[in-house]
């Protein structure tokens, strides 16, 4: 198998962590939602039920599933995978966190995910700050970086390094929007959908990053704003025009459609909405496929 990194080649492994070993009870649910600026506590049984949904999704479209534990160390936020480490050749990238509270999860994934045979090549360290939500791979060679409040020039420098002079990192200063307390990435305004086409939110992009999709001739389908709260631009592709999105955009899954992309809508109210963490968010790529 040839394995390509983008965004939209076809999955073919991808980490996980379900709702029993990030959320693990009621009672741990209660004691860190508000701390973690949840819109409100997550349900447990109803979270489950959807993560079941979601993951067939994945496992019906050909990805091999690698399931992680949890560790007491942890907080809710172990649900949402990408943005602890970052897929590199050869392995992957300890990430460091911009939020406090997930500090200890680069680490605690990166030996869980050697136990399935992904090596980690390297690690952001020192004030540097990286989390995989802020990072686009568009192909082998270019990988489009979020400066944000949870990424941070240092550590889009020291990624650079890692990756060798072979890949270039492109960084973009992205708006303040709600400030340090909120997340806010790269992706989410922007979800590749194909080779030549991307999802994306423009009023919250910079004019340089719209400018450099123009400029490699991908074409943009437009989120309405209405939709942009509600997770419409956070979207995993599966493969070229083949994706998973979080049910209540309408529009955009019509926009979508109208592109020729084949769109899964889940129910993710618990796992997705109330974290703020879409289907990017719950979903460590590891291989995708020429």
């Amino acid at each position: 198998m040839s394995l390509r990194f983008d965004e939209v080649s076809p999955l073919k492994r991808v980490m996980l962590r379900r709702p029993e070993a990030a959320f693990r009870s009621e009672d741990n649910i209660a004691a860190q939602w508000s701390a973690l600026a949840y819109h409100s506590a997550p349900e447990f049984s109803r979270a489950v039920a959807e993560y079941d949904a979601f993951q067939r999704v994945l496992s019906d479209a050909g990805a091999e599933v690698i399931l992680l534990d949890g560790d007491e160390q942890l907080s809710l936020d172990g649900l949402y995978v990408r943005d602890a480490s970052i897929v590199a050749p050869g392995g992957i990238i300890e990430a460091a966190m911009g939020k406090p509270q997930r500090e200890i999860e680069p680490a605690i994934n990166a030996a869980l995910a050697g136990s399935f045979g992904v090596s980690t090549i390297g690690a952001i360290t020192g004030s540097g700050r990286v989390e995989g939500g802020d990072l686009v791979w568009l192909d082998e060679t270019t990988l489009l970086a979020g400066h944000t409040y949870r990424t941070n020039p240092d550590g889009i420098a020291q990624l650079q390094q890692l990756l060798g002079a072979r890949v270039s990192v492109t960084g973009f200063h992205m708006p303040h929007y709600k400030g340090p307390s909120d997340v806010f990435h790269l992706m989410s305004v922007l979800s590749p959908i194909d080779h030549d086409l991307a999802l994306v939110y423009r009023p919250l992009m910079p004019v340089a990053l719209v400018e450099f999709l123009q400029d490699r001739n991908i074409a943009m389908v437009d989120v309405p704003d209405g939709e942009f709260e509600t997770m419409g631009c956070n979207v995993l592709a599966l493969g070229p025009r083949h994706c998973v999105m979080v049910a209540g955009n309408p529009e955009t899954c019509r926009r979508l459609e109208r592109a020729g992309a084949q769109v899964h809508v889940v129910e993710a109210d618990e796992i997705c909405r109330k974290g703020e963490g879409g289907p990017t968010c719950l979903t460590r790529p590891i291989e995708r496929a020429a």
